[in-house]
């Protein structure tokens, strides 16, 4: 039996190991916005998941509609914003139709603004 501490646990900080919060990649959605509405996807309801795994971050995203010919400028712009955090190596951003978008996803102040 020996008398000496155990060895310290390693712990994982957001600055020092390049791990990234889900809270740090909806600010960095925040800064992708519907070209038509002016509006971010995070408020729009377009932003289904989000999970950070290390130094991965898997996005579950969808469009207002099928033909939304912004879709895949939404999806690359997500991207890109999401790889620009620190630490970030991998993004992965999946285009899912269930559930199928509706105006009651958004913010409750963005549907008020938009008249919904």
């Amino acid at each position: 039996m020996s008398d000496s501490p155990a060895p310290p646990v390693p712990t994982e900080a957001a600055g020092s190991t390049g791990v990234v919060s889900e809270d740090q990649v909806k600010l960095a959605l925040r800064r992708v916005k519907d070209p038509d509405l002016q509006l971010n996807i995070i408020d729009l309801g377009l932003v289904y998941g989000i999970v950070v795994e290390g130094t991965a971050v898997k996005i579950d995203m969808t469009l207002t509609s099928p033909a939304c010919p912004s879709g895949p400028e939404l999806m690359t712009n997500a991207e890109k914003e999401v790889m620009s955090l620190p630490g970030v190596e991998r993004v992965e951003v999946n285009l899912v139709w269930v559930p199928f978008w509706t105006p009651e996803k958004m913010e409750p102040r963005v549907r008020a603004y938009l008249g919904f």
